[in-house]
């Protein structure tokens, strides 16, 4: 694909934000390297009492849309708020703690040559509070219909996603505003089932590790929504695909009861043979201390 800057695509980039002034200026700072030009910014701040604000303010750049919700709402919610005043016929997404490689929109933007595609994705990087980086995944990325290869394993980080916008409004339901941690989860599987993904499989994003991590804190709450999401989907998914889900939901449950030294509990999912969770790899991971398994699972 040959870009013509006069003719490049819109892509609508939505930041969502809550006190996101830490690492804040690296993000917008991120975007204005990008060396696909034709973009616009969607700030929206979601009732933020930090300096978020003033820093996105600073900057002068006609790109920059700033928007202050007149409620402070679930992320799922605001990013809905935030993509009705989206005018690209692109969507992508960065958090304020997040970072893209600047050649990001540029290289996946070539891929939406193809009519049916209907996301593009990437590889990104996990950065570690101690500076440390990791690729999150190691195997190449799959493509064309994806749905089986989502539920065998989950794998589209949102800060790395392209959506074409208008088959993101063909969706009945946008992004579902009961989820707090599962949403970017049960889009991107619903989107799945109505278009071709496109991956480039290089590192195109950094995903930034810290205290405050919605997913981290929240590793409860991920269980519960996991479970809901099956309970409400099963008519759409076929035996093995339920059970599938089902070992992944037990599987989590099992991490955090060991975490939560929660041992009899933990005792108990691990030896239900109807989990199927009994295993060498899980028995290692019940009788290693505590302290190791959160730093090796990003608790």
């Amino acid at each position: 694909m040959i870009i013509d800057k006069d003719k490049e695509p819109l892509v609508s980039i939505i930041m969502n934000c809550f006190n996101g002034e830490k690492f804040l200026k690296e993000s917008i700072e991120c975007i204005i390297s990008q060396t696909y030009k034709n973009w616009e910014l969607i700030f929206w701040d979601n009732q933020s009492k930090d300096k978020s604000a003033e820093i996105f303010k600073n900057y002068n750049d006609y790109r920059f849309k700033y928007f202050y919700s007149k409620d402070h709402t679930t992320l799922y919610k605001a990013r809905n708020l935030a993509i009705e005043k989206a005018k690209g016929d692109f969507i992508a997404f960065l958090d304020t703690d997040d970072l893209w490689d600047e050649n990001k929109l540029k290289l996946q933007m070539y891929h939406f040559d193809k009519s049916k595609v209907g996301v593009v994705y990437s590889n990104c990087w996990i950065l570690k509070k101690n500076g440390k980086k990791k690729l999150y995944v190691k195997k190449n990325l799959p493509a064309g219909n994806i749905f089986q290869e989502l539920i065998d394993n989950y794998n589209v980080g949102i800060l790395t996603a392209v959506i074409r916008k208008s088959i993101y409004l063909k969706l009945p339901k946008k992004f579902d505003e009961r989820f707090w941690i599962t949403g970017d989860y049960d889009l991107f599987l619903r989107l799945s089932k109505i278009c071709l993904f496109e991956p480039v499989q290089k590192p195109l994003a950094s995903y930034r590790l810290h205290d405050n991590n919605l997913s981290k804190l929240n590793k409860v709450r991920e269980v519960q929504e996991s479970e809901i999401w099956l309970n409400e989907n099963k008519l759409d998914l076929n035996e093995s695909q339920i059970k599938k889900v089902q070992k992944k939901v037990d599987y989590m449950k099992f991490l955090n009861y060991k975490i939560e030294g929660k041992y009899k509990d933990c005792i108990s999912i691990l030896f239900n043979p109807k989990n199927n969770l009994l295993s060498i790899k899980n028995l290692i991971l019940f009788l290693s201390p505590s302290f190791f398994l959160k730093k090796l699972l990003w608790f």
